[in-house]
């Protein structure tokens, strides 16, 4: 089968058991996908599966991104399973307690860089060995960026540090797969209604000082988004992808 005419195919998703990955796998599933769920405790993923009743479509598959042996497993789990990799949605991420930046620890710190940007990696490293080697070749990877990646929050400084080297990870892996028929692509989420975000709706500290809450979209708009991208045939990318709240603020001056 050629990846060309975009039917649903073999899907892996990071941080799948709640949030923007639970909302992607259920889209995906929903429109015929085959999922692997990732994520380091299994019995969200179990819940995810059991929401889905896609029964042997999906694969639970715990696994912490930031062990590379245990996600490398993980991969080949799928291959094994559905014979092939044609879409990695790279979502899991993580984020330290609002501190400003001279009070961070150096825990604090490593934590949000070995998710956010050690584990992605490992994710782009593992599809690419995957999508190289498979027959069809090629797939679509899919990293989970932020609007973080392109302005920060305050006292936001692991966080935005990681979400800005995403957007670097995805503009050199899309340059390095198109010798392979890998395409890659970011989607960068404000303020999706999941469970990480509902503070967001008491509010939030804003560049000004002041104490805001602020709009929300439904996280299933996320998981359309991710599927829309995921259903293009390979010679299309979405390279970038802003969703978010209308009236969020993050263009112009707040």
């Amino acid at each position: 089968m050629s990846r060309e005419d975009a039917r649903p195919g073999i899907a892996l998703i990071t941080g799948a058991g709640t949030g923007i990955g639970r909302a992607a796998a259920l889209a995906l599933l929903g429109a015929g996908w085959s999922v692997t769920l990732v994520g380091r405790r299994e019995p969200p993923l179990q819940l995810v599966a059991q929401q889905s009743d896609a029964g042997a479509r999906v694969l639970v598959a715990p696994a912490d991104v930031t062990d590379h042996a245990a996600l490398r497993e993980v991969f080949d789990r799928t291959v094994q399973h559905f014979g092939r990799l044609d879409l990695l949605f790279n979502n899991a991420g993580t984020g330290a307690p609002a501190t400003p930046l001279d009070e961070l620890s150096a825990a604090q710190w490593k934590s949000v860089v070995d998710v956010n940007l050690s584990g992605m990696f490992y994710g782009i490293q593992n599809a690419f060995r995957v999508m190289k080697a498979q027959s069809p070749r090629g797939g679509r990877i899919i990293n989970n960026g932020s609007i973080s990646a392109h302005a920060p929050r305050p006292h936001s400084i692991a966080y935005t540090a990681t979400k800005h080297a995403v957007t670097g990870m995805t503009k050199a892996a899309s340059l390095d797969g198109r010798a392979w028929d890998i395409a890659v692509g970011q989607i960068d989420v404000g303020n999706a209604h999941t469970e990480l975000a509902e503070r967001m709706t008491q509010g939030v500290l804003q560049a000004h000082g002041a104490i805001a809450s602020e709009p929300m979209i439904d996280v299933d708009i996320v998981g359309q988004s991710v599927l829309h991208m995921a259903s293009l045939p390979l010679g299309a990318n979405v390279l970038f992808h802003t969703v978010m709240a209308t009236k969020m603020p993050f263009v112009g001056r707040g």
